[in-house]
């Protein structure tokens, strides 16, 4: 019988690996963190539960729509907090005054009873990460200082300070060193003083198209209602109808998707010129009638996000995807873009230009050129012409424009005071820069069409203006889209319908070019025409905002489908339960159908959100040219409780 092991206090060497158990390391990084929420929660709920949970769940989608354009993740959502996490803390102070500034304009159409105020706190620490999740002092010194912030307020530790303090044109108010629960040493906190004129900069508010403005609640129903005239409801682009779940056909011509380019520049005050980039290589490439290209606001959710060309394409039903990137320095610019056949991986080109920056143009006029020639598409003669089309003679005028939409964007006065400078000065370097004329044109009516004013006047501003754009460049689309929507709010149907045609000849891609038409064919008599338009401008927009959604069924109801317009409008409502002409409409279809009861309710929502309206009111402005349409829905208005 042999010797047992004589036991020397080591394990044999074959079981070394397989009976030590190391303990998993533990992963971190440096985060930027934004902690909110609401002020009163309790208070809330305890009045009207059901109204707090639908403010809330709005307030909240809102947020995650601002947080997702900043770069930044959504982390957590318990009840009435919401944890999120940024690479950057100017993104998340950024994000956070954004934030604010917008619920507070929301605020601003609710009762004082029914206002849902958050609390704002901003941290940079080191967080443990454990999946999707995060955990702490990083995240816990975050929610601290954000219980030292006031309801619509917000707080940053002094490690987040010390990162935005000479960055951002805001300005700050030290608190002291606060001592707060569960963290060893006092955390220095700063309070943002948003009343002290603090803005998001230039070069980093959301972007969107051109024109387009972020939603806004109208503080009466016919400011919601005149707004959805000729494409006015562009104004209101937070809230994205999703793309529908099955896949989409591709069309018959060779379809495209241009990805936001990125920012390489190492600077994110640079960000407006990426984006602008992109926006102007789709706008190019739109007009072409031998492409399908995807509209600019269905390619913005892929901003800042790693994703495979084969996933774009079955998302946008597309074949062809562009991608590139954009480094700017002094007055050089470095552009990289590579063209991929999505269906299998291929490249079809890549290429990387050096240029001064004068040559931006040339550029993107000669990547248009080689997405022509890599898919063989005949151009026509206006195609041909529009091609190497001369734009701004100044690059400075060029990049306040750029910088000015940036600031129109915001849809708030200050914003459009300081768009409005960056317009006129674009065209103080260049007095024959036509882009610039028909921006600074969408300027003068923005007050008008948010309500900000009543002042008839800014419609004939925007008139001359959209007039000397077209005088200096007959082939400016965003001309021809303003003279529409001013003719609109001028009741003079006929020639905002030759209008809205002319920008959709001129941009066969314009999805919101459609839109616009068939809004312009709803009000002039003529829905069931626009019912083929805004389906087309959902094609073009998968990811297309509410408003087109509204616009089909504002089409349904004029043309006697009134449960399918029925459907349509709680749709709406869903996607963005405080837009309140779907629940006037609602109220009118009910009405017809002789449910009182639910008339009544929708009509009392109506006015909820919209309590100065009068029946005197509406019937001025509304711009239905057929008095029979305006009849019937002040006739049914004015059966929900109208008075």
């Amino acid at each position: 019988m042999g010797r047992l092991p004589r036991r020397t206090g080591r394990r044999p060497r074959g079981l070394i690996e397989s009976d030590t158990v190391e303990a998993p390391a533990v992963e971190r990084k440096l985060a930027a963190i934004l902690s909110a929420d609401v002020e009163g929660y309790s208070r809330l709920m305890g009045q009207d539960e059901v109204a707090t949970v639908r403010t809330l769940t709005a307030y909240r989608e809102t947020m995650a729509n601002f947080i997702q354009r900043r770069r930044g993740r959504v982390v957590d959502s318990p009840g009435d907090n919401l944890l999120a996490e940024f690479a950057s803390v100017v993104d998340a102070v950024e994000c956070a005054v954004e934030i604010q500034r917008e619920l507070t304009a929301r605020n601003g159409e609710l009762p004082p009873s029914r206002r849902m105020q958050f609390r704002i706190g901003v941290n940079l620490g080191d967080v443990i990460v454990d999946g999707d999740r995060i955990y702490g002092d990083g995240v816990n010194i975050a929610a601290r200082v954000q219980g030292l912030a006031d309801g619509g307020g917000i707080c940053l530790s002094g490690t987040a300070y010390e990162h935005v303090e000479t960055k951002l044109p805001l300005t700050y108010e030290f608190l002291g060193e606060q001592a707060v629960k569960n963290i060893a040493k006092p955390v220095a906190v700063y309070r943002v003083r948003l009343e002290a004129g603090a803005r998001p900069s230039s070069a980093r508010a959301p972007r969107r198209r051109g024109w387009s403005r972020g939603h806004r609640v109208a503080a009466s129903l016919v400011a919601v209602v005149l707004l959805a005239v000729a494409g006015g409801v562009a104004a209101w682009r937070l809230f994205m109808a999703p793309a529908s779940s099955r896949a989409l056909e591709l069309p018959d011509r060779p379809s495209i998707a241009v990805l936001p380019f990125a920012n390489l520049s190492g600077d994110p005050a640079q960000e407006y010129f990426s984006d602008g980039m992109t926006e102007d290589l789709i706008t190019g490439l739109s007009k072409i009638s031998g492409l399908f290209v995807i509209a600019r606001n269905s390619v913005v959710p892929y901003k800042g996000r790693a994703v495979r060309p084969e996933q774009v394409s079955r998302d946008l039903g597309v074949r062809y995807v562009m991608e590139g990137s954009v480094r700017k320095a002094g007055n050089r610019v470095r552009i990289t873009a590579q063209f991929i056949d999505a269906t299998n991986g291929y490249h079809l080109w890549a290429e990387r230009y050096d240029r001064d920056l004068k040559d931006i143009f040339a550029v993107q006029d000669e990547v248009t050129q080689k997405i022509v020639r890599a898919l063989a598409v005949k151009l026509t003669d206006q195609e041909q012409d529009q091609l190497g089309h001369p734009r701004a003679a100044n690059i400075e005028a060029y990049d306040d424009v750029l910088q000015g939409y940036q600031q129109l964007r915001r849809t708030v006065p200050q914003g459009n005071a300081e768009a409005s400078r960056l317009f006129a000065t674009a065209l103080e370097l260049d007095p024959e820069y036509a882009r610039a004329y028909a921006a600074l044109g969408w300027a003068k009516l923005q007050p008008w069409q948010l309500q900000w004013k009543q002042e008839p006047a800014v419609l004939d501003q925007a008139f001359e203006l959209a007039q000397k754009a077209i005088a200096r460049d007959d082939l400016c689309v965003d001309a021809y889209r303003l003279l529409s929507q001013v003719h609109v709010w001028k009741k003079q149907h006929d020639r905002a319908i030759a209008e809205a045609e002319r920008a959709v000849k001129l941009d066969p891609n314009g999805a919101d070019g459609y839109e616009n038409l068939a809004e312009v064919l709803a009000w002039a008599g003529r829905a069931g025409e626009g019912t083929g338009f805004i389906k087309k401008a959902m094609r073009l927009n998968p990811h297309h905002p509410f408003y087109y959604v509204w616009a089909l069924g504002h089409a349904y109801y004029l043309t006697g489908r009134s449960d399918e317009a029925m459907a349509t409008f709680r749709r709406v409502i869903d996607l963005n339960p405080n837009f309140v002409a779907p629940h006037a409409f609602l109220a009118v279809l009910l009405s017809e159908a002789g449910r009182e009861a639910e008339a009544r309710t929708e009509g009392a929502e109506s006015l909820r959100l919209s309590p100065d309206v009068s029946l005197a009111v509406l019937r001025e402005r509304l711009p239905y040219k057929n008095e029979a349409d305006l009849d019937r829905f002040l006739s049914g208005v004015r059966k929900a409780g109208l008075q």
